[in-house]
């Protein structure tokens, strides 16, 4: 056999001969082999034989240098088999995305979909920018480039500002990436540190940089490579640093780099760090009556969307609390009874301190009781002090009390010095300041609205905040200066965009009547007076309740019975459980006693609101005897005025759990499921976290099956996902007789950083339940994720003269370009409307999407779907099935603690 024998006749039908006949652009067969003039050039040479994928990298390489890969006008090889088969649909696929390369054309950046892998024979560079001018086109150019990619156009356009501002870059210069390496190897993270910032090294880099251990920013470019020889502090022994070039870094290399360049001006600006945000310590607003104080702050994000790169900054408060921790040792065997330390430890242990000498905050791990101010402790020098010298040297402070017990807290592992053993510090009770709000405080109305006044602040006054800070940044020498010296700039003004209002949706009701939600998408009047659209009789039912609230549930029963005709439902005179005190067993006693199969719902009256009892009943008629249920507290029946408005919504809600549906909304599309997955975490020890599914049953998506699983804790990512779905796909199959065609899954709870893997993992198990129904059964699946807590905000900009006004945007509000990611599908949508404060939209990010759906109508799916949440006659924040799933997951992971009866799941029992 001779040695010369192409390499492409090796793999015989293989992805080496599939790939070598795409590169070399010829026809073949399997196992034909190419004509002499066309083996590649190593193969007549006496060089070694190369094989299989060896030979085929050969050919890359040889073939890369002059020209690219694949090229628009080479004919579509025709592949053998196997594998190869598979590989070369990939490079046709690609050739048809990628364009010639021009010089003289520049390269636009477009978002693709997720399934999509966007190729590119160019490595990313820093775009050279002038100087006055932002690095991103402008806005009517950026909107006419997002039409190419996932955005929508119907709807109303409409003028919007958005608290983004672009960061700007100067011509002919950018951020370089280093490798700094050292010879012989150093392992402290601390040397290196101290070695990098040496005079020699200063000299050649400068004093801006950002070095991390082992790699380097700099906004210069060096000389490539440099070995500076120094000396080790420690053993007077020589280390070569060796700072070697990487590459030339875009701006989506740098983003962490950006971010902590933007928190290193919060410290320019004077600004405190609390957790993970800055806020301003001398601006704080007091609030006496409650012993509170709100601090103003930001909260910053540096990204790189499709405008660019941009900071995102929204304005923030903190919550502080005037009273120390003595105070509150001091007031709590006040409240208590008991042993007095453990109920200070069960009062403190846990909590959030704010020494307010050095601005710093603390967890309270334990409390010393052996311990006072007179203690004393070693410094770093080897001296021992006490707590009350020590106060009195370094922050002139006057210890009053010197017998309270000092408080602990451990330190956390970044704060440690490398090779150290975690180390105690601790606190005098009399400087540490509480933070947060207790929970008696979150229940006190008078409490949340005095701090609302502070913290729920207008969409004017929070872009006058954003404003505020970009000026600050911009007139302060050392924050300009700062940013400047990394070849960057904060734009002068946020960004204005325009973006488009979708039509008001019209509310169907039973009967054929219907109504067009307001501009407010509230119905709440109507839904109270209006027939629902399928009712569900009270015929057989009871309620359960206390001797010394007979009155109260009289009341209740006789407005029921009034305001219920009006809805199109027929109540019956219930049957009257009266128990002799309100014990956890009375109220289980009594429904054992009166469940029958004939009865439909059971109502208890709770004379006082206790999460152990409502825990204990629920736990009974959703698991053990599965019977709707409806728990009341009578404080909620107790007020004549409002008891018609509170017995029409609780009516509503009797029907939802009775298999009834209250209205619907048009959607178009038939043989389409739309479904909800949240996950509900709880923290406490021993405890699963719940995943909850619920999806749609009838072609008005008005009727929902709900299931949930339990998994391990913590975990958001749902391993028992195909086991819902396949429950839901078999209920969907009964009620219909037909599968599904089309499935929308929108998605809760999912962060940046999981978004890839949602989009495999969960994707992956999904489309796995379609082949144990049939082999040709392959309907469309779109995965949609819902992300509430965003910190982008939203205005109307309407002109008023030559003012500009900013508000709330109405429900139905959408962006699609500009804020939205660059590698992802995404959109905004302000669905809710809120009545104080600054209304938040929801961010839609389709990290999976099998189906021909338009950009429009997938988002006017996302926005019908949240006017049918049944316990809210209006929007919500998101969609139905959604908060559905979160309910749901919530009331398993926080009261029951096991799955549901499958009896209860084609209805909304947990509403």
């Amino acid at each position: 056999m001779s040695d010369k024998k192409p390499p492409e006749a090796i793999g015989r039908g293989g992805r080496g001969a599939a790939l070598l006949a795409a590169l070399q652009n010829k026809p073949r067969r399997p196992g034909q082999s190419s004509p002499p003039s066309e083996q590649l050039s190593a193969s007549s040479t006496d060089q070694p034989k190369v094989l299989g994928r060896g030979a085929l990298l050969q050919t890359l390489l040889s073939q890369g240098r002059g020209r690219g890969l694949l090229q628009q006008s080479d004919p579509p090889p025709q592949i053998g088999r196997g594998r190869g088969r598979g590989l070369m649909n990939i490079l046709s696929e690609a050739r048809t995305r990628i364009a010639p390369s021009s010089s003289a054309s520049p390269e636009v950046t477009t978002k693709v979909s997720p399934s999509e892998s966007p190729v590119s024979s160019k490595e990313p560079s820093v775009s050279p920018v002038s100087s006055k001018e932002p690095s991103v086109s402008p806005t009517s150019e950026l909107k006419k480039l997002s039409i190419n990619k996932q955005t929508g156009t119907s709807g109303v356009p409409t003028s919007l500002e958005v608290n983004y501002v672009h960061l700007k870059t100067f011509e002919g210069k950018g951020i370089y990436e280093y490798h700094v390496g050292f010879v012989p190897s150093v392992d402290s993270k601390n040397m290196k540190f101290r070695l990098m910032n040496d005079s020699l090294v200063k000299e050649v880099t400068g004093s801006v940089k950002m070095f991390d251990g082992s790699k380097m920013y700099l906004p210069i470019k060096l000389s490539n490579p440099l070995n500076i020889k120094l000396e080790l502090p420690t053993d007077k022994s020589t280390v070569t640093v060796t700072i070697r070039l990487v590459k030339t870094c875009a701006p989506s290399d740098c983003i962490h780099l950006y971010n902590l360049l933007f928190r290193k001006l919060m410290h320019i600006l004077r600004l405190t760090q609390v957790g993970r945000n800055f806020y301003n310590s001398k601006g704080g607003i007091p609030i006496p009556q409650h012993k509170l104080e709100v601090w103003p702050g930001y909260i910053t994000a540096v990204q790189e969307y499709e405008g660019g790169m941009m900071l995102n900054c929204d304005a923030s408060f903190r919550v502080l609390r005037t009273i120390t921790a003595r105070e509150m040792m001091n007031e709590t065997p006040m409240r208590n009874r008991g042993n007095v330390r453990d109920e200070i430890i069960r009062a403190i242990v846990g909590c959030i301190v704010l020494t307010r000498y050095n601005n710093k905050t603390y967890k309270i791990d334990d409390v010393a009781w052996d311990m006072n101010p007179t203690s004393t402790f070693t410094t770093s020098d080897g001296s021992e002090i006490s707590f009350v010298d020590y106060y009195k040297k370094s922050y002139d402070i006057h210890i009053q009390d010197l017998n309270q017990p000092l408080l602990i807290n451990k330190a956390k592992k970044k704060d440690l010095k490398e090779g150290l053993e975690p180390k105690l510090i601790c606190l005098v009770p009399e400087l540490c300041f509480m933070t947060g709000l207790t929970e008696d405080m979150r229940n006190d109305f008078k409490v949340m609205k005095d701090i609302a006044v502070y913290t729920r602040i207008k969409p004017e006054c929070r872009q006058l905040e954003l404003q505020k800070f970009i000026n600050n940044v911009r007139e302060n020498p050392e924050a300009r200066n700062c940013l400047q010296s990394w070849n960057v700039e904060l734009v002068e003004r946020p960004v204005k965009l325009e973006g488009r209002i979708l039509q008001p949706e019209t509310i169907y009701f039973g009967q054929g009547k219907s109504m067009t939600a307001s501009v407010e998408a509230d119905w709440g009047r109507y839904a109270a007076t209006a027939n629902v659209l399928v009712p569900v009789h009270f015929v057989k039912w009871a309620v359960i309740y206390i001797r010394r609230d007979a009155a109260k549930v009289r009341d209740f029963v006789k407005m029921l019975c009034n305001v219920t005709p009006q809805m199109g439902i027929n109540v019956k005179e219930p049957q009257f459980i009266e128990i002799i005190n309100d014990r956890i067993e009375s109220y289980c006693n009594a429904i054992r006693e009166i469940i029958n199969p004939t009865l439909q719902i059971i109502v208890a009256i709770f004379p006082t609101p206790r999460d152990d009892r409502y825990s204990a009943i629920k736990k009974m008629c959703c698991v053990e005897m599965p019977i709707p249920s409806q728990v009341i507290n009578a404080k909620t029946i107790c007020d004549a005025r409002k008891l018609r408005s509170v017995v029409q919504k609780i009516a509503l809600q009797m029907n939802c759990k009775l298999g009834g549906e209250l209205w619907s909304v048009h959607i178009p599309m038939k043989d389409l499921m739309v479904c909800g997955l949240d996950t509900y975490h709880d923290l406490s020890k021993g405890r699963r976290s719940v995943l909850g599914f619920v999806s749609s049953l009838n072609q008005n998506r008005t009727r929902w099956f709900s299931v949930t699983a339990m998994q391990n804790q913590g975990q958001e990512l749902g391993d028992s996902l195909k086991m819902l779905f396949l429950a839901s796909l078999r209920k969907y199959f009964e009620v219909n007789h037909r599968l599904p065609e089309k499935i929308v899954l929108f998605r809760d709870g999912v962060s940046d950083g999981q978004m890839e893997i949602v989009s495999k993992y969960e994707a992956e198990q999904l489309t796995s339940c379609f082949k144990h129904f049939s082999k040709d059964y392959n309907p469309t699946l779109t995965i949609n994720v819902v992300q509430k807590r965003i910190n982008t905000r939203i205005y109307t900009a309407k002109n008023q003269g030559r003012n500009t006004v900013l508000d709330n945007p109405p429900p139905g509000t959408i962006l699609d370009h500009t804020i939205t990611r660059k590698n992802w599908y995404d959109y905004f949508l302000v669905s809710q409307h809120v009545r104080q404060g600054t209304v938040s939209p929801t961010h839609y990010v389709v990290v999976y999407d099998s189906s021909s759906i338009k950009p429009d109508h997938m988002q006017q799916i996302a926005y019908k779907m949240t006017h049918l949440y049944y316990n809210w006659p209006g929007t919500v924040r998101v969609p139905a099935p959604c908060q559905y799933a979160h309910k749901l997951a919530y009331l398993v992971g926080q009261n029951l603690h096991r799955e549901t009866h499958s009896d209860l799941s084609d209805r909304l029992f947990y509403l």
